[in-house]
């Protein structure tokens, strides 16, 4: 299962009844019915902005704290297919790699947790560079790549993971307190290729891109562990790139 969210005003799309049509009458795949309908938006002219003041209401009806609902739309709002700059989707290539060892440090999180304004993945980022952590990482096998891993999953994206930030290594002996060792097996990749840019930006519009993928192929992912790939073209954080590999069903 892949969670799907409405591309113009980011609700969960749990049923086919909450889709949206198209102008010959069939259910579309990127729009909720209350954003559009006969193939175009109900209200055309709505900024995003617009949009946000329109949403936050529902949220705080739902339980959410205004500045909460306020922080989550402000941060995932704008890489909505139609408020997005560039509407192209993100293409894969695909490879095959054998398993290897990881090394690093790890928090257990989910996609709902790192939605909200206090993410565990930002302060995981913010640990592994305040504290050094790849010094501290034996037998490193290249230690110009830094490895963002997602692995342990309880479900599907809608479950919890582990995010794990660190290296691969040659092979495992002692490692130092507070760090932990992840076995990835070997796997078939569609391996995704963001945008150049800011990095806070262009990795969170990739995984959008790479969910919507998975929604209209029809491709099967396994959760048997993916990673971002942190290589010598994010020497810049404003001007990189990031390699994003997704083991899938063969």
């Amino acid at each position: 299962m892949n969670q799907v969210f409405c591309q113009s005003c980011g609700m969960p799309i749990t049923e086919d009844s909450l889709f949206g049509t198209e102008s010959n009458g069939q259910k579309g795949v990127d729009y909720c019915i209350y954003c559009y309908e006969g193939g175009a938006f109900k209200q055309p002219n709505l900024t995003m902005d617009e949009m946000i003041g329109i949403c936050v209401p529902y949220m705080v009806e739902n339980g959410m704290e205004k500045e909460e609902a306020l922080s989550i739309l402000q941060k995932t709002m704008p890489f909505l297919k139609r408020w997005r700059d560039e509407k192209e989707l993100v293409q894969p290539i695909f490879k095959t790699l054998d398993g290897f060892t990881f090394v690093g440090i790890c928090t257990r999180t989910n996609n709902a947790n790192e939605a909200k304004p206090n993410g565990k993945i930002p302060m995981a980022w913010s640990k592994y560079y305040g504290q050094g952590v790849a010094g501290k990482i034996p037998n490193q096998l290249n230690s110009n790549e830094t490895i963002a891993l997602y692995s342990d999953y309880e479900s599907d994206v809608t479950g919890d993971y582990d995010f794990s930030i660190g290296i691969m290594v040659e092979h495992v002996e002692e490692i130092p307190d507070g760090l932990v060792t992840k076995t990835v097996p070997a796997s078939h990749y569609a391996v995704f290729t963001t945008k150049v840019g800011k990095i806070t930006d262009i990795v969170p519009m990739a995984w959008l891109d790479i969910w919507k993928w998975f929604e209209t192929t029809g491709v099967r992912r396994m959760y048997s562990g993916d990673f971002e790939i942190y290589d010598e073209r994010c020497s810049d954080p404003d001007f990189s790139q990031v390699d994003i590999y997704i083991a899938i069903q063969r």
